[in-house]
């Protein structure tokens, strides 16, 4: 599913015109992003919640070259899923 097939998936469920759907995902997906940027996690219950991760400073290699390279140390977005999300996918 792609965020357009979200969006309209939102449209048909609301009955809310597609403009109005796509304000609601964007709004909705940017509120994630904003707390993430904070330092805060968001907890979805029975889907899953949202984290950042520090990963630090490591030597590298480029793949091409076999060159060993820093990657500096920074934070990364990590998702969990729920136990409830879990089941629903697991029962077939």
């Amino acid at each position: 599913m792609t965020k357009a097939d979200l969006i309209e998936a939102v449209a048909r469920a609301t009955e809310l015109s597609k403009k109005d759907a796509e304000e609601i995902v964007n709004t909705f997906l940017e509120s994630i992003i904003e707390s993430l940027n904070r330092g805060e996690g968001v907890e979805l219950r029975g889907f899953g919640s949202f984290r950042i991760r520090s990963r630090g400073k490591r030597v590298g290699r480029n793949p091409r070259t076999g060159e060993s390279v820093d990657v500096m140390a920074k934070q990364v977005p990590y998702f969990k899923v729920g136990k409830q999300l879990k089941e629903m996918i697991n029962k077939g």
